[in-house]
């Protein structure tokens, strides 16, 4: 164990864990750590023990709910290094915290399960690691199971994400231990030939460097040992995806797969630049940072945990520069007026749950701090006093479109209820909290049912709040279907001073997403300029309590062209009032209708449910858009559905599929609710209104 060993970046390896849930990624982790002596004996998922999985509710439903970072020190030849990995959850609802783990890595290594083949989470996770331009590499897990087949799953890889999938080393001896394909060219596997998949892999890799194509035309043979820049190349253009053969359970694999990551995976001055961002708007531009520890520092924080008792946690991957006990950093992008700096008390390396003190991070390093109530998940820290605006290119996270209403059990967590999911949603960038303002109601958003129980779990058991739950409101939108114009005059006679205001508009319908424009076409100071925002102000109120039937307007222009003023009477309020009841009128006119959010499926499912799936979908106004062959007797479906119909979905997928279905769900656009529909809603809010005006 080399726990007290100063590595520097050409000795780090940064490496995510990613792979479908059920894969054995943590017990993966347990095993590398076992492996390279940085814990003393592997513990289990099943009795909660293992290092990753520390927190108590992963502890009780026995998988991983949140990225965790740990680190094995581990000899290659007579080179000591520090690989950094992440292990991240597997199922599709709690993907945010894996997406998060990408900007703090140089390569993805995703884990596949030799029994279940190819996944929903396979397929995401080497589309996102391709998007952000990290080296990707795969880990067939348990292929010490029985009844499965390698052969075929290597080809699935393959057809799956191209001929770029080679492995570099191959089982032997029913799974119990694998032979090096890199180095070695001969050896006794149980499938395919060594020789061939040795030859296989040189060729591949030398395609991206001349030199060393031109060497293996003229000898036929290259020497492995010179192509580790090629090899870096290849890794870096997604040239080569290698593939490595494991067993967590066994431990077959373990100690090559070491040697793979120490040996073979770009160190963070070999892969490619991280994605950071200078400036903003149409002037924003690439940053390319500099893995070096003479330059100032530039770190991002990619985890953030909030902490019963230690409080708010970073955890920060050191892009440039270097950190120490005694450097004074601040937290966020851009010039640092009013910025109180701080300095941490200690570098702090993670293991899980526990820190390991350290003299300083370097680039490459993964490091955490705490009780800085600045940092927040996607913030940079730096050292520099006029570092220009520079931030990391944002993750396309998936849109939580699932939402639960929650209202406190008990009288005086009213408070308490922001306060706290405010914490829990600054540490997963997939969970969202609303306030519906005309419901009175709070509406928790996440990916899922599970997704969203977990977090309603973690109040409770954390933070000791009982909430009950019910399905929010549909977030239906209204719109136009036609231009119109409206006219309104507000006049007020009070005894004093009067109130005159005077506003003629126009509204016209934009494309769908384009939400609101205003634009002011006055002319010859008919409405004081010092008057418009209040017009504004009178026509973004009705847009906010909606027409038809009291839901937000949105895709629509609307142009002031004239009006008229009073030199005394005409006030602020006088034409907020004219600019409502001006929009009001034109919307009368104006064919306004409802929208609701159209949502895109994707529904894995075993093959022989694969009629109930889309039948059930045809039920609820949805259409099937595609489907495809998953390993394992398993389909993807593909489809459009409104998100009306899918209340209570994920019960239903459960009793179709008796339990094996899953599903994942976001944002696709919105479009006009069938008229049947429309007029029910419009109702509803009628009489609705009726009641309150009553009151």
């Amino acid at each position: 164990m080399l726990a007290s060993t100063q590595f520097n970046t050409e000795q780090l390896r940064t490496v995510a864990v990613v792979g479908h849930g059920a894969a054995g990624k943590t017990t993966l982790i347990e095993q590398l750590l076992l492996k390279s002596k940085m814990i003393g004996a592997a513990g289990s998922v099943e009795k909660g023990s293992t290092v990753s999985d520390f927190d108590p509710l992963e502890k009780t439903t026995l998988h991983s709910l949140r990225a965790s970072v740990v680190h094995c020190d581990h000899v290659a030849g007579d080179v000591p290094v520090r690989i950094h990995l992440i292990d991240t959850p597997g199922y599709p609802d709690f993907v945010g915290q894996a997406l998060g783990a990408l900007d703090a890595v140089e390569t993805v290594a995703v884990v596949v399960s030799a029994v279940n083949g190819i996944e929903l989470v396979t397929r995401r996770m080497m589309d996102w690691a391709k998007e952000r331009r990290l080296c990707r590499m795969i880990i067939v897990n348990k292929i010490d199971h029985e009844n499965i087949d390698l052969p075929a799953l290597l080809a699935q890889l393959q057809e799956a994400f191209g001929p770029e999938v080679l492995p570099i080393n191959l089982p032997a001896d029913g799974g119990a231990r694998v032979i090096d394909c890199f180095d070695q060219d001969s050896g006794g596997a149980d499938f395919r030939s060594v020789a061939e998949v040795h030859r296989q892999v040189m060729e591949q890799i030398v395609e991206v460097d001349d030199a060393a194509m031109e060497k293996y035309l003229e000898e036929g043979a290259v020497d492995p040992t010179t192509l580790h820049a090629p090899l870096e190349k290849a890794l870096r253009e997604g040239h080569i995806i290698p593939v490595c053969f494991t067993s967590a359970r066994t431990g077959a694999g373990i100690a090559d797969l070491l040697d793979v990551m120490a040996r073979h995976l770009p160190n963070p001055l070999e892969g490619n630049p991280p994605l950071f961002v200078r400036g903003t708007g149409p002037d924003a531009s690439e940053f390319n940072s500099e893995p070096a520890a003479d330059r100032h520092v530039l770190a991002h924080v990619f985890k953030v945990v909030n902490d019963p008792y230690v409080g708010k946690i970073g955890v920060f991957r050191v892009h440039q520069g270097r950190i120490t006990k005694d450097t004074q950093l601040y937290v966020g992008a851009g010039g640092n007026e009013g910025k109180k700096p701080f300095k941490l008390a200690h570098p702090l390396l993670l293991q899980g749950k526990e820190t390991v003190e350290v003299t300083q991070l370097v680039p490459g390093d993964i490091g955490a701090i705490a009780k800085v109530d600045e940092v927040t998940f996607d913030c940079v820290l730096h050292d520099s006093h006029d570092e220009d605006y520079i931030r990391m290119q944002p993750l396309d996270f998936p849109n939580p479109m699932f939402g639960l209403a929650i209202e406190p059990k008990r009288r005086g967590d009213e408070g308490r209820i922001s306060e706290v999911m405010a914490k829990l949603a600054a540490e997963d960038p997939t969970l969202v909290v609303e306030h519906d303002a005309q419901q009175n109601e709070t509406v928790v958003r996440g990916l899922s049912d599970l997704h969203l129980r977990s977090v309603l779990e973690r109040m409770n058991t954390q933070y000791k709040i009982e909430v009950s739950t019910r399905p929010p409101r549909v977030p239906y939108r209204e719109t136009i279907a036609a231009g119109a114009e409206g006219h309104a005059r507000h006049k007020k006679q009070t005894g004093g001073a009067g109130q005159f205001g005077e506003v003629f508009l126009r509204v016209e319908p934009l494309a769908r997403g384009a939400g609101f424009e205003f634009v002011d076409q006055v002319k010859g100071g008919v409405i004081p300029f010092n008057l418009i925002p209040a017009v504004e102000k009178g026509v973004r109120e009705v847009l906010a309590s909606g027409f038809v039937a009291g839901y937000p307007l949105q895709d629509l222009r609307v142009v002031v062209y004239d009006g008229k003023h009073h030199p005394v009477d005409s006030k602020e309020v006088a034409f907020v009032s004219a600019g409502r009841k001006a929009m009001l009128d034109a919307l009368e006119k104006a064919r306004p209708i409802v929208l609701e959010p159209i949502v895109n499926v994707e529904i894995v499912t075993p093959d022989s449910h694969m009629g109930d799936i889309t039948g059930d979908l045809s039920s609820r106004r949805g259409q099937v858009t595609g489907t495809g062959n998953l390993a394992g007797g398993l389909m993807v479906v593909s489809g459009v559905v409104p998100l009306s119909e899918l209340d209570g979905y994920a019960g239903r997928l459960k009793a179709m599929t008796q339990g094996h279905g899953s599903y994942a769900m976001e944002l696709s656009h919105y479009e006009a609710v069938p008229p049947g529909v429309q007029q029910q809603l419009a109702t509803e809010f009628k009489s609705k209104r009726k009641v309150e005006d009553d009151e």
